[in-house]
């Protein structure tokens, strides 16, 4: 497995995104949402409850189907309702990691690894290597004959992580998986995902509400509002730049002072007054 492979920058990008919409009745959950994730780029989609971050990731994983817009993977379409194109969730070559962990706990922890590699109809001898691989690289190597009903809540997202590593997927989907977790653990496995980020140099997108791991994780966030992206940026350009009330307010704790624009000095700068003066 290319656990170890350099993120290397390709010509087109990993997974483009183009006006991707998804309506349940007259709403629109997401609206004409764009963009591009780069080979080895972790891209965070940040927003607060209900505003479309969780089905976007449900659109580019293939659970669900858009009723416009189009999503290409490695340059391939897979999602194309102009075109009747949709190619499901199990075709994709995409791993993903719940909130919920979704471990089997009648299953050990090297079966529940090996699962998609049965699915698939490997070789004994592969699925072994492979699952002995992905365990060291998570932490578990010790683990692999225990119980799953035996883990601790860290150990278990350990294990989501492994099996949705282990076949070697062409793009990692984060549906808010450290949310169950309590502060110390969270802030932990923040660390171990961003090492283990640098070490594989996956293509990943990480759905959360939490600022603070947008912040930590991501090479740029993409900051949603009412099923639309409001702003894109890295952390830094967006904590410094952010466009709007709502940015900068959700990206940070912010000091806002209302003003009117007297005169617009430069593309950053201008002359504005205040209630306490100019």
């Amino acid at each position: 497995m290319a656990f170890e492979r350099a993120a290397l920058k390709s010509q087109a990008p990993k997974c483009q995104v183009e006006a991707l919409t998804k309506r349940y009745g007259a709403r629109a959950a997401v609206d004409a949402v764009t963009f591009d994730v780069d080979e080895g780029e972790f891209v965070v989609l940040l927003g607060p409850s209900g505003c479309g971050k969780t089905t976007t990731l449900r659109l580019v994983a293939g659970l669900a189907a858009p009723d416009e817009g189009r999503i290409r993977l490695d340059g391939k379409f897979v999602a194309d309702p102009a075109r009747d194109v949709f190619v499901r969730a199990e075709r994709r070559g995409i791993g993903m990691v719940f909130q919920s962990y979704a471990i089997w706990p009648h299953m050990n922890v090297f079966e529940n690894v090996a699962y998609p590699l049965r699915v698939r109809r490997q070789r004994g001898e592969e699925i072994k290597r492979k699952v002995e691989s992905v365990l060291a690289l998570v932490g578990l190597s010790a683990e692999s004959r225990r119980s799953a009903a035996q883990l601790s809540g860290g150990q278990m997202q350990r294990v989501a992580l492994a099996r949705a590593l282990v076949f070697d997927p062409t793009l990692l989907l984060f549906d808010e998986p450290l949310s169950n977790l309590d502060l110390k653990l969270r802030e932990r496995l923040r660390l171990e995902l961003k090492e283990l980020q640098r070490r594989t140099g996956l293509t990943s997108i990480y759905v959360t509400h939490d600022q603070a791991e947008a912040v930590e994780l991501a090479d740029r966030i993409l900051v949603m509002e009412n099923g639309r992206v409001v702003q894109v940026g890295a952390p830094r350009e967006l904590y410094r730049r952010p466009r709007s009330r709502f940015v900068a307010e959700f990206i940070s704790t912010a000091n806002i002072f209302a003003g009117q624009v007297l005169a617009r000095l430069a593309d950053d700068c201008a002359s504005v007054e205040t209630q306490t003066g100019r």
